[in-house]
């Protein structure tokens, strides 16, 4: 659809515009006034989401919890920002992040309908009966004051300002154009009657919207085209219900980059209006009745056509919602048949698009999603690394027992498993955060980007330690070779401890998650790291272990070890909240004395350690209590 705007479309409508331009200034006035109006839809759009700080993503992820609550908010945000459209792309990038259900999406999208009649009632019962230049001009004076500031709720409410102010300049343009253009030219001789009128005057309202970008100026170019007697009541009728379909088209745009929930509520916009728009055509004699009824009922002149359009598009829009509520829940197993969902590869990313890159919310959200599923794929590998199957491992009563009976050595390819799971995903996402983080951000939001993208690299080191390691953990596990497998299924049991409490952090998909645990246990693993050394030389002394034996033994518990803290520092920064900047420095600078510590400590040569321990005898059972599974806390 965009290829085809750019290569047919907008170069007509350029060249349409340029002949009008030449042709009459009146002409020039009213094309002036509907970019003013456009530009002031912009400058409205872009000043709430300023203004809101994020509020607005915040109302929508709550505002889906039932059908009223995902109708009232798209009444009400449509109401305010004056943009179905906007509305309709919000709710589909949230959709593709899983923040929100498509139950609740297309409530949104239904109740945007209704919010978008707002606009046509604002235009035609107060903006055609008075002055608005005389409120645009002050607004435009206050939002250029509000504008420079910082701070970005000041700002926002500058950009909120100047957006009105160029909306009723730019229907106070449209409206002068029209009244100046009737006594040159009488575009309401081209008024076509009957079923072809309404044919062809909806395809006009639609082809507007669809070049506009914009069902609400196509409804206020139509309903100041009306009040100057330059279309015809019934074709102003066609223009809306033409309107009402031109719309859908920013949503698909929009979806064209989503994954397939957002493909999904595209459809539904469609279908609905679609269906709103058959409905209106086909009952529009009778519709045109009811409107006539309730303008009487309500006190509307006779000969006011604005306003009975205003109360038209308000009827056929409610009525449209009305249908196809109580069918909602065929309709959506419709949607889902329709456009299934995809599976994608274990390397492929689920949650990454441009659609959820639009909005913080939902691309903090993505990235923590993807986080999650490079999570998964990793700790699937090194649980097959360990020769350890995760179902088994996360059902066990006793995880201890199963790893000690766990003797079968997987067929792995560990460098191939890599690159299809782990490598590609990860650059995938360093690639998608580190667009983010050059991008126009709140810091909140970089600082918690940086901190996922730190917790996917912690991951992947993971993964990379225990393959060092897995040589030698299949070699003294295939079968009990005394004390040494003993020390080897202890590592596993420590490392596959860590695997169920990441999965049970997983499980809890809202949070808060208690992440104590991972910091004592940081602090429990360097603790025991220490005393390893010496334990093992006493079981050399006593001939449980051969010196090569323990030579490979200290080598993978260091590998262990880094594997560990690796996965525990992941969890960490994966379900903490961001640390303020002090923390964070104290925390670095921390871990920095500690990686020195590790570097001296790892450049011993672990058989001459063995060969020159001169350290007391342990205390009997000193080795066995170490291989214990540590209580979590």
């Amino acid at each position: 659809m965009t290829s085809l705007l750019r290569r047919t479309l907008l170069p007509a409508v350029l060249v349409l515009l340029m002949a009008g331009m030449w042709g009459s200034r009146d002409f020039q006035q009213i094309a002036a006034g509907v970019a003013i109006f456009l530009f002031g839809m912009f400058m409205l759009e872009d000043g709430f989401t300023l203004f809101a700080g994020g509020l607005l993503e915040k109302w929508l992820a709550r505002a889906t919890r039932s059908l009223p609550r995902s109708l009232l908010f798209g009444m009400l945000t449509t109401s305010l920002m004056q943009s179905s459209s906007l509305v309709s792309v919000i709710s589909i990038s949230f959709l593709s992040a899983g923040l929100i259900s498509l139950r609740g999406g297309v409530g949104i999208i239904f109740g945007a309908n209704i919010g978008s009649t707002t606009g046509a009632w604002l235009v035609a019962g107060f903006g055609l009966k008075v002055d608005i230049s005389a409120f645009a001009l002050p607004m435009l004076a206050f939002a250029i004051v509000l504008v420079f500031p910082k701070v970005k709720a000041i700002r926002g409410l500058g950009y909120v300002l100047a957006g009105l102010g160029f909306l009723l300049l730019g229907i106070h343009h449209m409206k002068e154009g029209f009244d100046s253009f009737k006594d040159q030219f009488d575009l309401s001789q081209f008024a076509i009657a009957g079923l072809l009128g309404l044919v062809v005057y909806t395809l006009i309202g639609m082809l507007a919207t669809v070049v506009m970008q914009s069902s609400h100026t196509t409804m206020v170019l139509t309903i100041t085209a009306l009040a100057a007697g330059q279309v015809t009541y019934d074709n102003a009728l066609a223009l809306a219900i033409g309107a009402n379909i031109g719309t859908t088209v920013t949503a698909v745009v929009g979806a064209a980059t989503a994954n397939y929930q957002g493909r999904r509520l595209a459809l539904a916009h469609v279908i609905f209006n679609g269906i709103t728009a058959a409905v209106a055509l086909a009952l529009v004699v009778p519709l045109r009745e009811l409107v006539t009824l309730v303008s009487d009922l309500v006190g509307i002149a006779p000969d006011d056509y604005t306003l009975q359009l205003a109360v038209f598009h308000s009827i056929f829009n409610v009525l449209g919602v009305a249908l196809l509520i109580p069918a909602m829940r065929p309709f959506i197993v419709f949607l889902e048949r329709t456009i299934p969902a995809r599976e994608p590869g274990v390397s492929e990313p689920r949650y990454l698009s441009e659609s959820v890159a639009m909005f913080p919310a939902t691309m903090q959200a993505a990235v923590f999603k993807e986080v999650e599923h490079l999570v998964t794929n990793a700790t699937e590998l090194i649980a097959h690394g360990l020769n350890l199957r995760r179902s088994a491992l996360y059902a066990a009563d006793d995880a201890k027992e199963y790893v000690a009976s766990a003797r079968e050595t997987f067929d792995l390819d560990f460098d191939t498993e890599y690159e299809q799971r782990i490598k590609f995903l990860h650059s995938a996402i360093l690639e998608f955060v580190s667009h983010g983080e050059a991008g126009d951000l709140p810091y909140a939001t970089v600082q918690r980007l940086t901190q996922l993208r730190e917790a996917a690299e912690h991951m992947v080191r993971a993964v990379k330690e225990v393959k060092h390691m897995r040589g030698n953990t299949s070699f003294y596990t295939i079968s009990d070779r005394g004390a040494v497998t003993t020390l080897y299924n202890a590592l596993r049991a420590d490392l596959g401890r860590i695997l169920v409490e990441l999965h049970r952090l997983a499980q809890n998909e809202t949070g808060p998650w208690d992440v104590t645990w991972l910091e004592q246990d940081l602090v429990r693993l360097r603790r025991e790291r220490k005393s390893t050394r010496g334990m093992v030389a006493e079981l050399v002394r006593q001939g449980e272990i051969s010196p090569l034996a323990c030579t490979s033994y200290l080598n993978d518990a260091t590998y262990a070890y880094r594997a560990m803290k690796e996965m525990l520092e992941a969890g960490r920064l994966l379900y903490s909240e961001p640390e303020d900047t002090m923390a964070e420095v104290e925390r670095l600078l921390e871990m920095d004395e500690q990686v020195e510590v590790d570097r001296d400590e790892d450049s011993t040569a672990a058989g001459a350690t063995a060969a020159k321990s001169g350290n007391a005898p342990p205390a009997a059972g000193r080795w066995t209590r170490w291989l214990r599974w540590p209580a979590r806390s």
